[in-house]
């Protein structure tokens, strides 16, 4: 089964990302306005992107301020059945490093001393397809604009993900 896979560094402490993913107000922020969600294991998020498309994530795990997992229970066919999660680490720069040379590019231009590396999944598609192509794509800039909720108070959620910042 094809997995889709991100990191990324956000110059945020674990807890400010986590609340970004875990309540109504973050992930309104940076993912989609039409959003109702709490952080309680097993209920259901619900994210609406527009009057005719949702999608429905049940909460399966919370590890406050390191993990957050969804399981989607309801959306696009392609999408029922897969797992989403996203891993929260809170690294110092050398420790960081060594741990993860490739983002040394990162690394170099963040600011600040309150690092999360962030690893995000979404497992589980029935197969390579359009969808997942597009979603993975689409994907990177929905965690571009946490990180930028994260940094600066302000993301890019839909509709807008695909426009530059202004």
């Amino acid at each position: 089964m094809p997995h889709i896979r991100h990191e990324l560094l956000i110059s945020a402490s674990a807890e400010k990302v986590y609340n970004a993913i875990t309540g109504t107000e973050g992930l309104s922020a940076w993912w989609t306005p039409g959003t109702k969600a709490e952080a309680v294991i097993g209920s259901i998020a619900r994210f609406e992107f527009g009057p005719h498309y949702f999608k429905e994530m049940k909460v399966t795990e919370l590890k406050p301020p390191g993990r957050v997992e969804w399981a989607c229970v309801a959306g696009a066919a392609e999408w029922i059945g897969t797992a989403i999660s996203f891993e929260l680490k809170s690294l110092d720069k050398e420790t960081l490093l060594d741990l993860h040379p490739e983002l040394e590019g990162q690394v170099q231009q963040q600011d600040g001393n309150a690092w999360t590396l962030l690893i995000f999944c979404h497992d589980n598609w029935p197969a390579y397809s359009p969808m997942f192509a597009e979603c993975n794509y689409t994907w990177a800039r929905f965690l571009w604009s946490l990180k930028l909720f994260c940094e600066t108070g302000k993301g890019s959620p839909w509709p807008d993900q695909h426009r530059g910042v202004e």
